[in-house]
């Protein structure tokens, strides 16, 4: 199926470097101080702190204690941690394999054992626009889709067979009707929810990979990397000094996020 897909590739990309935007784009919003090693943030403006105890907090967008998870040291180091939904948040526990949704007061809504349902090695995972879970099967070479009983209920053929290559995908993102799974060394593989790839964007070595809205975002080095495929511009904005400590990145359609040692900066944008 995938072997008869149109893809598009790009031969032309209008590209361009704002250095006077660093200063207007970002705007010092606060800063959230205590013992924070990694966080997430939903539409809704809600930050989910994770702490060295692996303790995770939501803290709601008046900077108020919302819920929290404490029983998080059972699979080891949270991976990933995905709230596109904030009813149906993602726990990624690589280690065990293991992936937990929790409901939108931290409590438990169901645990996924990956090893049970015969999938050992995933690096990324995200929720689905439909509620579902998306995975990237490396041992199979397979992205797959499962329901929060690990039910699968779809599979691609083996991408080795597809592309005579393997890949390591570091992240999905399920956007506006369609997949983005990013490999830092060859880009962005677009495929729509029946596997059908679409399109492939040569958008290397980015760090902190993200969709958000019409654009295809990412950091390197000093620099937002900011890619809108309706007109194929690639902007590259220099970000201010402060976000070159930063051991994470985020940014969404309003803000910009970056966690230094003890602190969580935040960022309106213009």
């Amino acid at each position: 199926m995938l072997k008869r897909a149109t893809i598009l590739f790009l031969f032309f990309t209008f590209y361009f470097v704002s250095n006077a935007q660093s200063d207007t784009l970002f705007v010092p919003f606060k800063k959230i101080k205590g013992d924070i090693t990694a966080f997430a943030a939903d539409n809704f403006d809600n930050i989910y702190l994770l702490n060295s105890y692996d303790q995770l907090k939501k803290i709601d967008a008046n900077g108020d204690s919302v819920a929290v998870f404490n029983n998080v040291r059972r699979y080891g180091k949270v991976a990933q941690l995905d709230v596109t939904n904030p009813l149906r948040v993602l726990l990624y526990y690589k280690d065990f394999s293991t992936i937990v949704i929790l409901d939108r007061l931290l409590s438990v809504r169901s645990t996924i054992d990956l090893r049970k349902q015969d999938v050992f090695q995933v690096q990324a995972v995200c929720l689905s626009y439909d509620n579902k879970i998306w995975v990237y099967d490396e041992f199979e070479h397979k992205l797959k889709k499962i329901d929060e009983d690990g039910k699968l209920l779809f599979a691609t053929s083996d991408f080795r067979q597809l592309f005579d290559e393997a890949f390591s995908f570091t992240s999905i993102c399920d956007q506006d009707g369609y997949l983005y799974l990013y490999d830092k060394n060859k880009g962005v593989y677009v495929f729509d929810y029946y596997g059908t790839l679409k399109n492939i964007f040569t958008l290397t070595g980015y760090d902190n990979f993200k969709t958000v809205g019409k654009f295809i975002t990412g950091t390197r080095h000093d620099s937002l990397m900011r890619y809108q495929p309706s007109n194929l511009l690639l902007q590259e904005i220099k970000m201010p000094d402060t976000f070159r400590k930063a051991q994470s990145i985020l940014i969404t359609t309003t803000k910009a996020y970056a966690l230094k040692k003890d602190e969580l900066e935040i960022y309106q944008l213009r």
